[in-house]
């Protein structure tokens, strides 16, 4: 389990070729799914500790190029990214 940080655009201290994997921790949120739509693109579904809801990061490499609302569901958040409404 890895442990990251982020400024709000980037992973800190993180190299380009890292992707985060299920149970890792950002921002204090826990990783519940990965989903990779291309070699740099994909999106990482978090459980939001207080409210219990899913957050998506989607992520160009490190940076973060897009987040979610929230969602009920992780299945809920996993369609919305599939369906391109994030």
């Amino acid at each position: 389990m890895a442990i990251y940080q982020s400024d709000g655009k980037k992973l800190i201290d993180v190299e380009y070729d890292v992707i985060p994997q299920i149970n890792d921790i950002i921002d204090g949120m826990r990783v519940l799914s990965v989903d990779i739509k291309s070699i740099e693109e994909y999106a990482v579904f978090l459980l939001e500790p207080l409210s219990r809801h899913i957050i998506c990061y989607i992520f160009d490499e490190i940076f973060i190029i897009g987040k979610s609302d929230e969602f009920e569901t992780l299945s809920d958040a996993i369609e919305a990214w599939k369906a391109g409404e994030i």
